[in-house]
């Protein structure tokens, strides 16, 4: 992430976090929670973008470029998490998990 986020950027991807692990709770299975988790993430990006035009039709024309860029934008922030935690993983993995 660019050094330019300010700490309300990560306080929101913290609240969405926090929803998951109290999902993982009640649930107990990680992969349900992620999957959910992700397609929540993709539906309000798809709404938030449909916000940027003025018909299906022109929102279609944008169609891969949008595509490119969530894509685009999903790789680079995973790639940073997981060198952090490639980087960190003693740290991470002997923290207590969520409960």
């Amino acid at each position: 992430m660019p050094d330019a986020t300010d700490q309300a950027f990560y306080d929101r991807a913290d609240a969405h976090i926090e929803l998951s692990n109290e999902q993982l709770k009640i649930l107990e299975n990680l992969g349900q929670v992620s999957a959910s988790m992700m397609f929540g993430t993709t539906r309000f990006n798809a709404w938030a973008s449909a916000r940027n035009f003025k018909s299906g039709a022109e929102m279609a024309e944008a169609r891969e470029a949008m595509l490119k860029y969530f894509c685009e934008q999903y790789r680079m922030m995973l790639e940073d998490n997981l060198d952090d935690h490639i980087n960190n993983f003693s740290q991470y993995m002997t923290a207590p998990k969520p409960q």
